[in-house]
């Protein structure tokens, strides 16, 4: 199954808001969510401090001022299986 990465930190409510919509998204598209918290890794605290909630589905990165619905939506359909 294919794998959704969700860069996030805790206390963040636009990571939230992210997480809910890639749950959502479970519903239509084939695919696990797998959280990572920067706070944990140097090397993604450095890169997406400024950026989280960042989302990455197949090599593709979706930034905080790109996680909404229709964008979201786009690059699931057209880089996951769908369920229907």
């Amino acid at each position: 199954m294919d794998k959704v990465i969700l860069y996030t930190k805790e206390i963040c409510s636009l990571c939230d808001n992210a997480e809910a919509l890639l749950e959502m998204f479970q519903n239509d598209y084939e695919f696990e969510i797998e959280k990572r918290d920067i706070y944990t890794n140097d090397e993604w605290l450095e890169k997406y401090h400024l950026l989280i909630p960042v989302i990455e589905v197949n090599g593709i990165q979706l930034d905080c001022e790109h996680v909404d619905y229709d964008t979201m939506n786009n690059t699931l359909r057209d880089n996951l299986p769908s369920k229907n």
